[in-house]
């Protein structure tokens, strides 16, 4: 059973690769959006803000890159509402494949193709400026919460994949992803927000993701953030997956 599962979807996985290197320009777009950021705060915004003894550049970079995976996500809404509205879940649905193996094949499409973007946008900041000391497992580790994240921000970009009723409703869901940053610690810290806002950034999941991924980056002691993030992100995950998947078995029944 699980070898049929793991051979559909590879299947499918390629199919929906192809569709990404045909229109390179979804990772391309991806990655604009963040690396334009970096230009603005580094550059225009980045001398007003104490970052403390690091550069900005180095203090901004965690934000940016989970604000390019939530950018990135839209497009996995986009292509699977594109497979619902077109009539190819059905032509699946009448095949002998493994019926989650459609969803999962999108998942791991999204995955890759930020993961990416991501790189592209590491690139940048190095070419910014951006250094970090980090060794092999520190940038392992950061690889491993983006992973994780991405897989968990995806997956709820499958619902509305499922149930938009437009290509616009589908590609929605990321605009309100894309700002949660903004009131995290990805910018400024924390200490500088007012009361209610600040209680509102230190509780929510990017500010724990973030400050794992700046403390591995500048080889400092991780503490409690790197578990809260990795709790926020397999709640999401399995939130998301037991939903996504209750959805698509009601549309495919």
């Amino acid at each position: 059973m699980m070898a049929h599962f793991v051979t559909d979807t590879n299947v499918l996985l390629g199919r929906t690769l192809r569709h990404v290197t045909r229109s390179p320009d979804t990772i391309i777009t991806t990655a604009v959006m963040p690396i334009a950021f970096l230009l603005l705060f580094v550059y225009v915004l980045g001398g007003a803000i104490d970052a403390g003894a690091s550069s900005y550049i180095d203090y901004l970079l965690p934000g940016i890159l989970l604000i390019t995976v939530a950018s990135g996500i839209s497009y996995t809404a986009f292509r699977l509402y594109s497979d619902m509205s077109g009539g190819m879940i059905d032509r699946f649905r009448s095949m002998p494949i493994a019926r989650s193996a459609t969803l999962w094949a999108h998942v791991l499409t999204s995955l890759l193709a930020n993961m990416v973007a991501v790189g592209i946008v590491v690139l940048a900041a190095l070419a910014m400026g951006f250094r970090s000391g980090a060794g092999i497992l520190a940038w392992l580790a950061v690889a491993g919460i983006l992973v994780t994240f991405t897989l968990a921000l995806t997956w709820v970009a499958v619902i509305p994949g499922l149930t938009a009723r437009s290509v616009d409703g589908a590609s929605a869901l990321a605009y309100p992803l894309i700002f949660l940053p903004f009131i995290s610690s990805a910018f400024v810290p924390t200490e500088s927000m007012p009361g209610p806002v600040r209680a509102f950034a230190e509780n929510q999941p990017v500010t724990s993701m973030v400050n794992t991924i700046r403390a591995l980056f500048a080889q400092q002691p991780v503490g409690s953030d790197i578990w809260v993030a990795l709790g926020w992100c397999a709640g999401i995950l399995v939130a998301a997956h037991v939903t996504a998947m209750i959805i698509y078995r009601r549309k495919v029944s």
